[in-house]
């Protein structure tokens, strides 16, 4: 038996990635051409005319630039006041993406769950390092629940998530929102979030495909700028930072065995167990970074929809947003 073993890879999910084009690594040399590949952009995925698609420019942050905000909302409901919202916050370890990249998601989540999705266009890193991004996301939660009425949306029933990077910034965010006691959120959804900055966990340093090595440390390293490496990282900046996780909402958080992000990700769904935050915890065998966006019909795949349909289906039905905030009430 080898002394370092290979980590499992699932054999449908890598026959799926070998067999088509990926985004390669990420760095300075290839971050223009990584931004304009069309994989990232999903231009090519087919929409229904059932939900509606529209663009708001708000204010950003004080003293930076006005942000997009791009709304998901099923048609039929454009007369309703009080749907549940999701606030979005797409992927791209901090230095790529757009809300395009997540147009398909709410598609079927708004046809599905009957949620209005907001999806926030922030800054991108290097050129805009901490704190802007995640500014421009409390920026863009603020204005939408400030401005419930105008969206249709019940402002007490908003929750937050994203995927990798996005994911990342909703775990800060989430901290942030508790520490300024400004914004209440509902839950987060955490789909493979990067949140440790310091690359020191077994995960993080294993040879994996879609986001190496390399590519991980070129987005902290560009997020952060100069903090990079260093102790002064605020808990904003790097959710696995904080100590305290405490009064935080509802989590789900899903993650592959075969992602640089597994050992930080079980660690944090642990500590916000210890915490005392309800916590749903999925770690699906041999999955790499981003599997069920490349391979959607991958049997791993269609249980991870099935898996983050179910979730949602309970967090956001009448009686579950009712048990949690019970359950909020009962922890006060």
């Amino acid at each position: 038996m080898s002394e370092h073993p290979e980590p499992y890879y699932d054999p449908e999910i890598r026959a799926i990635l070998e067999a088509g084009p990926t985004l390669g690594t990420v760095d300075a040399d290839t971050l223009a051409q990584v931004r304009a590949n069309r994989l990232l952009l999903n231009e090519q995925v087919p929409l229904s005319d059932e939900v509606t698609r529209s663009d708001l420019t708000v204010a950003g942050p004080e003293g930076a630039p006005d942000i997009r905000l791009r709304v998901h909302r099923r048609r039929d409901l454009a007369d309703h006041t009080d749907l549940p919202c999701l606030f979005w916050i797409h992927g791209g370890g901090y230095v790529l993406g757009s809300p395009e990249q997540d147009d398909l998601r709410f598609d079927r989540w708004c046809q599905r769950f009957d949620v209005v999705g907001v999806a926030v266009q922030y800054r991108l890193a290097p050129e805009h390092p901490y704190p802007a991004a995640i500014e421009d996301c409390y920026a863009g939660l603020r204005w939408v629940i400030g401005h419930g009425s105008e969206l249709g949306i019940d402002t007490d029933r908003v929750g937050i998530g994203g995927p990798s990077g996005g994911g990342g910034l909703a775990a800060a965010l989430a901290l942030m929102a508790r520490d300024r006691g400004e914004l209440s959120i509902d839950y987060q959804l955490l789909i493979y979030p990067m949140i440790d900055d310091t690359l020191t966990s077994g995960t993080a340093n294993f040879d994996v495909p879609v986001w190496n090595r390399t590519s991980n440390r070129f987005g902290w390293s560009s997020y952060l700028g100069d903090r990079f490496g260093t102790d002064d990282v605020p808990v904003h900046a790097a959710a696995a930072r904080a100590t305290d996780l405490t009064g935080l909402p509802s989590t789900y958080l899903m993650v592959g065995t075969l992602d640089g992000f597994a050992d930080e990700d079980i660690a944090y769904a642990s500590r916000l167990n210890h915490a005392g935050v309800p916590v749903e915890l999925h770690v699906y065998p041999g999955a790499p970074h981003g599997f069920e966006g490349f391979a959607p019909g991958a049997e791993l795949s269609r249980q991870a929809r099935r898996d983050i349909n179910g979730w949602l289906a309970r967090r956001l039905s009448d009686q579950g947003h009712r048990t949690w905030r019970a359950a909020q009430g009962q922890r006060s």
